[in-house]
């Protein structure tokens, strides 16, 4: 192998260029050129390909987003569109492909490598940290850092003004940044699933605090792929306890910003051990396990189905 390529897909995460600097200095140093490959797949059915050199990933380490953009692409879905994607690669000497992304990303790749024989090798990037078989993705750790100083500083307001506050974080399919976010921001609770069961639980405890003289609670709601779905449960637990929440909506802060200490080297672990995946012959996606670097198999990655800790829910109710 003396060529590989390098690209993000999806949704941006930070760390993703801490990512991309260690797969191509890592290259490097085994005599192999790095393409770089713009805007994810979009870019690869373009062809958008630039070469990548040591000093051209300097000081992107610290940065947010990724240096080589990202998008999704409808095209390379099809069978017919993965097969034009091997053909760019095919034609500039690219024998290798390093992806940084979610499950999506790494359900493309796989059926990339399985129909065209393309050597694939994977890095886990989202702030959703829901792809199977890492303990944690790139960016995951920035973001809920990102959405616990914002709940900090709503506490304040919420302390000062005896309200009670939901707040509203990402998490596409997943809610792990809400149950992460509630335990380290000592949520009141967490709202995950959509149940009234779980409304009514919490109504309850919410008048039960209030009227052990509580005057200030926060609630942190999963966004779960229905952006704004917080203003509808808030809705729905003033009619419960008569009280008038106030609601909070994060967005897409969480994905933006320097990445923290934990991102940076995270994504330059796993960076550098997606390159020795390619040279081992791809298939696998580079993730930590235990504190540990290992190699998943690509198609578990999106075929399988990562587990919410239960146990985090479970303490953020014990300890409001």
């Amino acid at each position: 192998m003396r060529r590989i390529g390098v690209l993000t897909s999806g949704g941006d995460a930070p760390g993703m260029n801490a990512a991309i600097r260690a797969v191509v200095r890592h290259a490097l140093g085994r005599k192999l050129e790095v393409i770089g490959i713009r805007r994810g797949y979009a870019g690869l059915l373009a062809g958008e390909l630039q070469p990548l050199t040591r000093a051209g990933v300097a000081n992107i380490l610290q940065r947010g987003g990724t240096i080589l953009g990202t998008s999704r692409s409808e095209e390379f879905r099809t069978k017919e569109g993965r097969a034009r994607a091997a053909a760019v690669l095919r034609g500039a000497a690219i024998e290798g492909l390093v992806v940084i992304g979610g499950e999506g990303t790494f359900h493309g790749a796989s059926l990339l490598g399985e129909e065209q024989a393309v050597a694939v090798a994977g890095v886990p990037g989202t702030i959703d940290n829901d792809v199977y078989g890492t303990d944690f993705t790139i960016g995951f750790d920035t973001a809920i850092n990102t959405a616990l100083e914002a709940i900090d500083r709503i506490r304040d307001t919420a302390a000062s003004h005896d309200r009670l506050f939901f707040v509203e974080v990402m998490g596409r399919t997943s809610g792990e940044i809400a149950l992460g976010v509630g335990v380290a921001g000592g949520a009141e609770d967490v709202l995950v699933s959509d149940t009234a069961t779980d409304l009514e639980a919490l109504a309850a405890e919410v008048r039960q605090s209030w009227q052990r003289g509580k005057r200030s609670s926060i609630v942190v709601v999963a966004e779960r792929g229905e952006p704004g779905r917080v203003f509808r449960l808030a809705e729905e637990v003033r009619v419960l306890t008569q009280l008038e929440p106030r609601v909070g909506v994060l967005g897409h802060i969480q994905r933006g910003g320097t990445p923290t200490a934990r991102d940076r080297i995270l994504a330059s672990k796993l960076g550098a051990a997606a390159v020795d995946i390619l040279l081992d012959g791809g298939g696998t996606m580079a993730a930590e396990a235990g504190g540990k670097v290992v190699r998943v198999p690509l198609e578990d990655t999106w075929a399988k189905r990562r587990e919410l800790p239960a146990d985090l829910l479970a303490l953020v109710r014990d300890l409001a």
